[in-house]
């Protein structure tokens, strides 16, 4: 593991376990088994564990040991869990984030968003073909738009509209205000930078196939 990243991998356990676990299961939709004291996560719809004694993570179904980017963002997930709160629902662009969300933004845009309009502005359809691969639901925004369940409380909204001749194509990657209250800022940049970057890799992989056909 790189160094800062390992830093934030063993800091997030840290404050795991400084707390109780099953207090963590009551705010987040999340299960805890006492005796093999593991979390079970759900995380773009597929179950991982997290297990405290070993400090380590793996997707239930396999063992798949997941990239350290995606452990830390679902270690921030139950370090960061406190009860509920009721924040209205509406979709928001990371600039409306508090806490550095426009701050980070220029940064965010350059690598995720360009990236998105790279591979879907001028095949928008394509999106919902890579959506599908990682649990996207197909939404009504743009020329075409999915939904994710990053985690069963944390919904984000990824919307092309694609270019021609005279108007560039645009891209966005939105989420509702309530994450800020359940992700640290810079894990709120990584995971909108962990789907742009997953719906690009299935953009690549999927591209021959949807030429044939």
């Amino acid at each position: 593991m790189e160094t800062n990243y390992r830093v934030a991998y063993d800091k997030y356990w840290r404050d795991i376990k400084r707390k109780v676990p099953e207090e963590i299961a009551t705010q987040l939709a999340v299960t805890y088994c006492s005796n093999t004291r593991q979390f079970v996560v759900m995380f773009f719809n597929l179950e991982y564990i997290l297990d405290c004694n070993t400090e380590t993570i793996y997707r239930k179904t396999d063992r798949h040991v997941p990239e350290i980017t995606e452990s830390i963002i679902m270690l921030n997930y139950l370090a960061y869990a406190r009860s509920p709160q009721e924040i209205a629902k509406k979709w928001v662009s990371l600039k409306e984030i508090p806490n550095g969300g426009s701050l980070f933004y220029p940064a965010f845009h350059k690598v995720s968003i360009v990236g998105l309009i790279k591979a879907f502005g001028h095949q928008s359809k394509q999106l919902l073909a890579c959506a599908a691969a990682l649990g996207g639901q197909p939404t009504s925004f743009g020329n075409a738009s999915a939904i994710f369940q990053a985690f069963p409380e944390i919904p984000l909204c990824v919307i092309i509209w694609e270019g021609d001749e005279e108007v560039p194509a645009n891209a966005t990657i939105l989420f509702e205000p309530s994450i800020e209250l359940l992700l640290h800022i810079e894990t709120v940049i990584g995971l909108g930078g962990y789907l742009a970057s997953e719906l690009m890799r299935k953009a690549t992989s999927f591209s021959p196939l949807l030429s044939q056909g």
